[in-house]
């Protein structure tokens, strides 16, 4: 497996279908005289920004922890075992509603949208 083409920034789904959102960074562990061994995926905008560096990944991480406290201080991790599939989405084995993943879009839909006529 080609885990950059085949993993990296695609769309996840928990195991009710609901859009988590995409991998936006690959956890792997170093062994010794071994291939390093995936261990999780990373969801969420600290992860996305570490991507362009560690000063940008240590603003965004500051940032989500001012608006979202200490439960948003680190990107949203899901250990590797927890994948099902690997298609045009990957599937993981967990209920979204029971993670702290989707808070910020139910903060959104509950704060925002709603007050927006015809929404």
């Amino acid at each position: 497996m080609h885990v950059i083409r085949d993993v990296l920034d695609k769309q996840i789904v928990d195991r009710n279908h609901v859009k988590i959102g995409k991998v936006d960074g690959v956890v792997a562990r170093l062994r010794q005289g071994k291939p390093p061994r995936i261990v999780a995926v990373e969801i969420g905008s600290i992860a996305l920004a570490r991507r362009l560096g560690r000063v940008p990944g240590r603003w965004m991480a500051i940032l989500a922890t001012k608006l979202g406290g200490d439960r948003h201080a680190n990107p949203h991790r899901v250990a590797w075992s927890k994948v099902r599939t690997i298609g045009l989405e990957i599937e993981l084995d967990i209920d979204a509603r029971e993670t702290a993943i989707l808070d910020w879009q139910v903060w959104l839909r509950d704060h925002i949208v709603r007050r927006i006529p015809g929404a």
